[in-house]
């Protein structure tokens, strides 16, 4: 049997960090991965570059049942500190430039300029040299706890450890090897589960909502949606031939729950209405589709004429019309029929209970030595780099304990 005083299960990137964090205070650490490369959803981030963090994460750009579970984490490991560890490494990033017109959430995205296997290089390197032990292919078969030690079941061998943390992440993108690992050992040790759903993920429409807008495929704007609870984002939108996508939609994701309703302006800035009937008094003898045609993408306007029944010539529409006009375009309120799912979500929403771990180690209260950290916890960013910076702090704040 083996032993070290830390094992990790998950070399993704809270694992590898905590793993960096842990070995560098001097901790024996074994880090367990169930396939055969580490960092994979660091490795296809950001479209290669990855995402690393985002200059304006604070407690705001996280969904959680509490809210204030991240504050503590986040305080003492910031966008900052990580983009120190980057520069140590002469890693050349980038920020994004963001839309113009587009809000906050779009702004403060850090890039690599080169590949984002450079992120993973540098946490597996830096783990390495400090002493952490990869064990790659290696299945966790089942934990017990004996005395104050958690004994491992894997597919290599029985291990021992007096710290276990749990990175497995969720269950977002099963095709690079999600899976409920990290629910299913909360649940053992008695913790509670706050039930998991896809987050940052497109949304689908129903039958008769598709076919409506079946023709629009591939069109992209800018666009604010809003939720029923009221929050907002104002970013880019994309119609697929299974709903809506684009940033706006997957930040909008994780405020939306089934059976709720959306709110899509298509046309953000000043009051369609005025602008309808100055064309209405200039250019009177202008059809409708043509007129949306000057303000929106040609098919677009053109399946809101289609829609509205009064596609004529805009003299022809009384004040009262040209309001229905407006709303069809600022205010086009719709109702998803539900998500594309795990397949293609960026993140999980939900996970083990933050009620049940400590904010300062990421402890669980009722199980010394055993810990949560990354997507497994309840706790979900924002799109564009939220997520890994919640990576970073939740590993840092459990490495400096375990």
């Amino acid at each position: 049997m083996t032993k070290s005083d830390v094992i990790i299960i998950g070399a993704g990137a809270a694992g590898m960090m905590c793993a960096r964090e842990a070995s560098l205070r001097g901790r024996s650490v074994s880090v367990l991965e169930h396939s055969g490369k580490a960092g994979e959803k660091i490795r296809i981030s950001g479209g290669g570059r990855c995402n690393f963090t985002n200059l304006y994460t604070r407690p705001e750009t996280f969904v959680s049942q509490n809210p204030h579970f991240c504050k503590s984490a986040l305080a003492r490991y910031t966008p900052q500190d990580f983009i120190d560890l980057v520069d140590a490494h002469h890693i050349a990033w980038h920020e994004k430039p963001a839309d113009e017109g587009a809000d906050e959430s779009a702004r403060g995205q850090l890039f690599c300029d080169d590949k984002s296997t450079q992120i993973i290089d540098m946490l597996q390197g830096d783990a390495r040299k400090a002493g952490t032990l990869f064990s790659l292919e290696t299945e966790v078969q089942a934990v017990r706890k004996e005395g104050e030690d958690f004994i491992l079941d894997t597919s290599k061998g029985t291990m021992r450890c007096a710290s276990l943390v749990i990175a497995s992440g969720g269950l977002s993108i099963p095709k690079i090897g999600a899976s409920p690992f990290g629910y299913k050992i909360a649940e053992q040790f008695g913790l509670p589960i706050v039930p998991p759903r896809a987050g940052l993920v497109p949304l689908t429409f129903d039958e008769k909502l598709l076919a409506q807008t079946s023709d629009l495929s591939g069109i992209g704007l800018r666009a604010c949606v809003r939720s029923e609870s009221g929050k907002t984002f104002t970013e880019g939108l994309l119609f697929t031939h299974r709903g809506l996508s684009g940033p706006s939609i997957l930040q909008i994701s994780s405020y939306w729950e089934e059976g709720e309703a959306i709110t899509v302006n298509l046309l953000p800035g000043p009051d369609v209405f005025d602008r309808l009937r100055a064309i209405r008094k200039e250019q009177p003898k202008q059809k409708l589709h043509n007129v949306l045609a000057s303000i929106l993408p040609k098919r677009l306007a053109q399946m809101i004429a289609d829609a509205s029944g009064f596609d004529r010539p805009i003299a022809d529409l009384s004040d009262q019309k040209l309001e229905m006009m407006r709303d069809a375009v600022q205010h086009w309120r719709i109702k998803p029929q539900g998500s594309e799912g795990y397949r293609t979500a960026e993140v999980t929403r939900g996970g083990v209970d933050t009620n049940a771990l400590s904010s300062k180690t990421m402890e669980a209260r009722s199980v010394p030595g055993l810990y949560f950290i990354g997507e497994v916890v309840d706790v979900t960013g924002h799109l564009g780099g939220h997520n890994f910076q919640w990576a970073w702090a939740s590993a840092v704040a459990a490495g400096q304990s375990v």
